[in-house]
Order: structure tokens, then sequence, then C-alpha cells
């Protein structure tokens, strides 16, 4: 029975990963309904305030005579507050649907266990933890926002094989990125930034390689992009400044500059803590902090990080700007032709 039930639950998750960057700061949920030993409906978070997975599952059964004799299986706690949409536990309720499956609970306070025990409530059969870690896994990013009070936090930087992220350079050799890996590297970094909300660069990165932190090899939501400019050293001519997206610029002084799609956080004394605790309050889910290499150390330094993509090139410089340093055990290993990709995860994070 629970190889059937692990079964349909990873048909939830399969499901519920279609959704990928399109759903924060909901989380990524899919949901299947089985009679019988037979799917016969099923559905996914496609994107935030559209209809909830189970409302699509219940929705996608041609014969609704069906529902209160089958199963519906469900990643995440079905939701038991009215939000952007109707809560999903008193759809299954209306529909009489007697079984429900769920892999974990929803650590979120508007259902904290509240969809469960409607559910059980109304009557319902409720079984809870099929597959948790794998769900856990899935929406990392969402329960670490929940339970940690801070986006999930990605350092990434590529580096060349002797271990420099940088050549030293010159006025003269500034203004576009030292390139180390290949282009497909450069395509998986641009779909990581679709799954990701925001993205962070220091100061001398905006300076060194004005980047534009946009998708330009991959489709999907643009991040929020995020820099720091204390001493006003940043030309409003750079590409950050282009007013096209979102972008917010932290700084210890009062800035009443007006740019088009231009946040300044002001008055900052603590970088790190008052950005993640700002972009807490704006639901910002997930941050990916590219660089520079002293940026990066300050996470390290800090061990506040959750996961840590470093691509490695077959390029040596022999000398130049070292990549930072950390200890740390590799979790994935992806072979991107004469590139490589190394993912870490650091399983002792926390926030100070």
């Amino acid at each position: 029975m629970n190889d059937q039930k692990e079964k349909y639950m990873r048909r939830c998750l399969e499901l519920a990963k279609l959704g990928e960057g399109r759903t924060a700061p909901n989380p990524m949920v899919g949901s299947v309904i089985v009679h019988e030993g037979k799917i016969i409906g099923e559905g996914f978070h496609q994107q935030y305030g559209s209809h909830h997975a189970e409302v699509n599952a219940i929705i996608s059964v041609k014969n609704q005579e069906l529902l209160p004799h089958s199963t519906l299986y469900v990643n995440l706690e079905p939701c038991a507050h009215f939000g952007k949409t109707p809560p999903c536990a008193d759809l299954i309720v209306e529909k009489k649907i007697q079984n429900v499956v769920i892999g974990t609970s929803d650590p979120f306070a508007m259902v904290a266990g509240k969809g469960i025990e409607k559910l059980k409530k109304a009557g319902c059969n409720v079984d809870v933890g099929v597959l948790t870690n794998e769900c856990l896994e899935l929406n990392r990013r969402f329960f670490t926002f929940h339970d940690k009070k801070r986006p999930y936090i990605i350092l990434k930087w590529a580096q060349t094989a002797d271990g420099y992220v940088d050549r030293e350079r010159d006025f003269n050799m500034l203004g576009e990125p030292t390139w180390i890996t290949n282009e497909i590297a450069r395509i998986a970094v641009h779909k990581q930034r679709s799954t990701e909300q925001a993205i962070f660069v220091g100061t001398k990165t905006v300076l060194k390689d004005n980047p534009s932190l946009t998708l330009r090899d991959w489709f999907g939501k643009q991040p929020i992009r995020i820099t720091i400019d204390n001493h006003s050293r940043l030309s409003s001519e750079l590409k950050i400044f282009s007013g096209d997206l979102p972008s917010i610029v932290c700084t210890i002084e009062k800035n009443k500059s007006s740019y088009k799609n231009l946040t300044f956080l002001s008055n900052i004394k603590d970088l790190i803590t008052d950005l993640m605790n700002y972009l807490y309050t704006k639901e910002i889910q997930s941050i990916i902090i590219e660089g520079g290499p002293e940026t990066l150390q300050k996470f390290i330094d800090r061990n506040l990080w959750d996961e840590a993509h470093i691509y490695m090139g077959d390029k040596t410089f022999g000398s130049g700007i070292k990549a930072p340093t950390f200890i740390a055990k590799v979790s994935k290993f992806e072979q991107l032709y004469n590139s490589e990709l190394n993912v870490y995860r650091n399983n002792g994070c926390n926030f100070k």
C-alpha cells in the first residue's frame, strides 16, 4: 500500500515542479486524484494568483460523481484560508472526497495544520507524511522562508581551474565581465536566475562588469536586481539603472533620487541583516548572491547560505582575484562540456 502512495506522491511532485519559477511566494504543488487504482484527474499550481493544484485536479475529473469514492493526493497540506483563491480544504469537503494523502504539512501561519484539521473534522481520512523529505526538498525555498524568516540564499560564482574569479583589470578593461566558463554554463546560470526571485551583486562588480543581471539565454520571470552603493559611486548610465526592471539599491545614506523602477533601501547599518529582513517583509523567498568575492565571503563567514553553485572553467589565469573559500561537500555535479558545475549544501546554515 505504501508503494502505491509513494507512486502517486511522486507524480504530485513531478506535476508541482512544472510551476517552478512562477508560483512564488506560493509553493510548488501538484495533485492527483485516484479512483480504483487509476488516475482520473491531476493538476498543479501554474502561477501565483491562479487556481491551486487541488482545484485544477478536481476540475480535470470528467465524471465528478467518482470524487466521493476517490483518493486525492497532494504534496503539501491544502490551504484553509482565503487568499488570492478560496480554501482548497473547503472544496475537498464540498466534493465529499473521503480520502486525502498529504506529503507534508504547511509551515505558513495561515495554514499550519488548519487544512488538515478542517478535513478531519469533516470526516475525511487524512494520511500525512508520504515522501516527506522529497516534498520538503522541492519547496526548500518556501520552507526556509517561513521557518527561518529570510530568503533561501544561493551563492554563485565562476572560477578558473587554478581558483581565480577574475584577472587584475585596469580602467581600460572595465565594463564587461571576464568570461571563465562556456556558453552552456552561461545558459545554466540564466536558467537558475529564472527560478529565483532576486539577485544581488556588490558595488565593485557593478563598476567592473556593468552587468544587466537579467535573463537573456532563458525564458522566465526576471529576478529583482539588488546592489549596494554607500558612497554614490554608481553612475545612472549603468545597466542596473535601466528602469525596465525592478531594482533595489542599498545605501547608508538617504537618497531622494528619482529613477524608474528603482527602490532605495536607505539607512543600512548591517547590510546582510537589514537586506534579508527587508526581503522577508516583501515576501522574496530566494536570492542569488553573484558576487564579487568580497560580498560572497561575507555571507560565507557568517555561515549564511543554503546552496553554493560554483562553475568551473578549464582556463587558468596564474594570478588575479582569488575565489571565495569555504568548507562543504559537493551534493551535485554536472559536466557542462569543458566547464562543470558543483553544487554544495550548507546543512548548518544560520542567521546571526
